[in-house]
């Protein structure tokens, strides 16, 4: 009885653990993980990141702050997620015409396509009414944070160049060019969208098999 009790005890206390991760932002996260310099060192500890500004941190004996333009990757053990996810500083012109070290995560990659992704906090009233936000009450299941939900822009690897993806149907078929066909064959029978993470996922991933 003590036993069922006590692991009744510790699931109910790793739930509340997830909830309290899960609303947070990510820049507030802290994971297991390690970061890959340009000059070829490694650091592992507690990292936590912050795309917006293009910041990793990693907590061991002292904080250090790494910037994108001194890190070649890093990768974190996300609980959330419950997996390994990685993260490339690549060139790209975000903000301005230069192209800069941006972070961005590698969803899949193969020979010809890699489908990258930036997460980005949007603003949504979506669980806010007149009671106010949700949040992340166990008793409705995930929610917004406040008035504000994760949100990814997507981005494909291909020919050399990083693009952004509009997440229109349209486009997404024009990256797969005479592959088009049976990627929208797979889509359908699979019912995948084209505008969900995991959906992309898979069908990048079956787009990069097809060649």
């Amino acid at each position: 009885m003590n036993k069922i009790l006590l692991s009744s005890l510790f699931i109910f206390f790793m739930g509340q653990h997830l909830i309290a991760q899960q609303n947070q932002f990510p820049s507030q996260i802290w994971h297991q993980g390690k970061i890959i310099t340009n000059a070829g060192q490694v650091f592992q500890g507690n990292i936590k990141y912050d795309l917006d500004n293009n910041l990793v941190q990693m907590q061991d004996q002292n904080l250090e702050t790494f910037g994108a333009s001194n890190v070649s990757q890093f990768e974190i053990f996300d609980e959330i997620y419950g997996g390994i996810r990685v993260f490339y500083a690549l060139p790209y012109a975000l903000a301005t015409d230069y192209e800069t070290p941006v972070f961005f995560e590698i969803l899949t990659q193969g020979d010809d396509i890699a489908l990258l992704c930036r997460e980005y906090i949007a603003t949504d009233n979506r669980g806010v009414g007149m009671y106010g936000s949700m949040m992340m009450n166990p008793m409705w299941g995930p929610q917004m944070m406040g008035a504000h939900r994760m949100a990814f822009n997507y981005y494909f690897f291909k020919d050399g160049k990083i693009q952004k993806y509009s997440q229109k149907k349209k486009e997404l078929f024009d990256f797969f060019g005479n592959r088009a066909d049976e990627v929208e064959l797979f889509m359908r029978k699979n019912r995948l969208s084209h505008d969900k993470r995991g959906d992309l996922l898979r069908i990048t991933a079956y787009y990069n098999q097809l060649n």
